[in-house]
């Protein structure tokens, strides 16, 4: 039977004595990580979150606790009373390895069974498991690592935006559905049947409507939800700093985002950057790294030669640009070296990025190369030229008749070759602006305009008369953050003209009708008086996976779903009762074929 801890207060955790607590009696509590019990002599090493410190049962304890400890096992729950002293034999491995608690009293508060994994560092164990068992995960060291620095990085947060003069609000969890995002999670309501809620995707229209209100500055860390298909960066739920701005241009809301992560680094990380973060377009970036969120830490930039390739007799080049694509290359310095296995192993990864194939060429006295034989010694020539191509590089080539495969294969590719070929420092860091995003977006299965970011969205000023005559060519004063090639947040300015938000609705597909009966309440709000503004999210999951340096979200927060948004721990989401579907007007007309377990 378990132990009452009646009686015993903790003293402190387990890592917190200090040299002048020698010689005191000390209470300590956590779990039993291991106990060694050598006959008249047992070792018990307790952890907390804090960490691990040793036990000792001597001749000189007393016989119940002799007994006692000879008892405990692996997670075990314990209170532990004696006196700290220093260990005839420190282990230098440990932070608390030159003392000891010499036992007075033991009290076993809780027993446990064996647990499924060891409760260690870096365990070797399948995720589905940990996930099942996330309470004995989480009491792993590198997982109360992760907790604490996620906490830090809130606490941290918090204080940086209320210095700053930001008002923390709270947005609603339930709210309207609407349409121009993600899929929804939906809540039906019980008091008007056949309604729902909705969970917010982001708060992205109340922290407009609190603009409007006066608020002036707005943060907070905000739960949101999508119904979207996950990945190692993604979760259904997540949390993101949220902040808007009133009377703010894009620069301001970049200078306080700036700030913020070089005081987040410098405290967190002891990690100083002095320099201002570099901006390039987005036309830029997709030209120079075939992405909106470049790795910059490396070179290997796209090189364009569809104007050499288009009077090519080599049809897949010459007829990618005829049919309205393009032909790219990336260089990698002294590539030639790679095996034709390992050539071939890229092509197979573009290929996930759906094209049709990997061209490459090494130049040297004697070229060598994929396609060598389509491609004569003249237009050998410009292309090295063009490249600027040196003896014994490799140049990667892909065709393709839509340039977007052609950006995204070899933006990917040249991420992937520099990471096998170790081109960059993993402890650098390179944040990066991306400005000027198109503001719209050509669905062809739709036949219509998609916004990129949000319908909210204002376009640049000298780009709104190009609204009527060919919205392809708007930008959007949109900026997204990027840190190591990856997205860690973004914004926009916002529109705060009703006339202006009625067209790009009106763009969008929207009726007039539509757009009201959607967003009537902040149509109405554009009527009394909306000051210009604009903000910003990041993705405060991905922030701390980043700081980490973890490679998967579910690392950084507590119970994470897995890539079928499921709970494995809870077994959520599940079936309910009949009594609560009829008291919120549901029937389930489909279900999973799943026997109960």
């Amino acid at each position: 039977m378990a132990e009452s801890m009646h009686g015993l207060k903790r003293s402190c955790r387990c890592t917190e004595m200090t040299e002048e607590m020698l010689g005191r009696e000390l209470t300590l509590m956590g779990w039993c990580q291991r106990q060694r019990d050598l006959g008249g002599l047992t070792f018990i090493t307790l952890r907390d979150r804090s960490g691990l410190v040793q036990l000792v049962a001597d001749e000189d304890s007393s016989e119940a606790v002799r007994e006692k400890a000879s008892r405990v096992r692996s997670e075990y729950v314990l209170a532990a009373r004696g006196t700290l002293r220093r260990r005839e034999a420190p282990n230098p491995e440990m932070k608390t390895g030159e003392w000891e608690l010499h036992l007075d009293e033991l009290r076993i508060l809780s027993e446990a069974k064996t647990p499924p994994f060891y409760i260690e560092e870096n365990v070797d164990v399948k995720e589905s498991l940990r996930l099942q068992y996330r309470y004995l995960d989480l009491r792993r060291p590198d997982m109360q690592r992760l907790l604490a620095l996620r906490s830090e990085v809130s606490n941290f947060t918090r204080a940086f935006f209320a210095d700053e003069g930001f008002l923390d609000i709270e947005t609603p969890i339930l709210g309207k559905s609407t349409p121009e995002g993600a899929r929804d999670y939906l809540v039906p309501s019980r008091v008007f049947p056949g309604r729902f809620f909705a969970l917010p995707q982001s708060p992205q229209i109340f922290k407009q409507i609190l603009m409007t209100a006066g608020c002036d500055r707005y943060f907070q860390l905000a739960r949101c939800f999508r119904d979207e298909d996950l990945r190692a960066d993604r979760q259904p739920e997540f949390t993101q700093l949220d902040m808007e701005m009133s009377f703010v241009s894009s620069e301001e809301v970049m200078d306080v985002t700036e700030r913020y992560l070089k005081a987040l680094l410098s405290e967190l990380r002891g990690t100083e950057i002095k320099e201002d973060f570099e901006r390039i377009s987005w036309a830029e970036a997709m030209e120079r790294y075939g992405s909106d969120k470049p790795d910059t830490r490396f070179g290997l930039e796209l090189c364009d030669i569809s104007d050499l390739a288009a009077d090519s007799s080599f049809r897949v080049f010459s007829g990618a640009v005829k049919d309205g694509g393009s032909v790219r290359l990336i260089r990698v310095p002294q590539g030639g070296s790679m095996t034709r296995r390992q050539i071939d192993d890229l092509e197979a990864y573009v290929k996930t990025y759906k094209a049709k194939g990997l061209a490459w060429l090494v130049p040297g006295e004697k070229w060598r190369g994929s396609v060598l034989k389509f491609i004569d010694e003249d237009l050998r020539g410009k292309i090295r030229e063009r490249a600027g191509a040196e003896n014994g590089d490799l140049l990667l080539i892909v065709a393709d008749a839509d340039n977007r495969i052609v950006y995204d294969a070899l933006g990917q590719l040249r991420c992937e070759v520099a990471r096998r070929l170790e081109l960059y420092d993993p402890k650098e860091d390179k944040f990066l602006w991306v400005t000027e995003f198109p503001l719209f977006d050509w669905n062809d299965e739709e036949e219509r305009w998609h916004a990129v970011h949000h319908p909210f969205t204002m376009p640049l000023e000298d780009d709104i008369k190009w609204l009527d005559e060919d919205p392809g060519k708007v930008r959007a004063e949109a900026y997204d953050i990027v840190w190591n090639g990856t997205e860690l947040g973004g914004g926009s300015i916002r529109i705060h003209d009703r006339e202006l938000q009625n067209k790009i609705f009106g763009l969008l597909g929207f009726s007039p009708e539509a757009a009201y009966e959607n967003f009537s309440f902040l149509l109405d709000a554009f009527e009394y008086g909306v000051p210009p503004h604009g903000g910003l999210a990041i993705g405060l999951d991905r922030l701390v996976m980043l700081l980490s340096g973890v490679s998967n979200i579910r690392e950084v927060i507590a119970f994470p779903k897995v890539q079928t948004s499921a709970d494995l721990m809870t077994k959520a989401p599940d079936k309910v009762s009949e009594e609560q579907l009829r008291e919120l007007g549901l029937e389930i007309t489909a279900a999973d074929d799943e026997e109960d377990a």
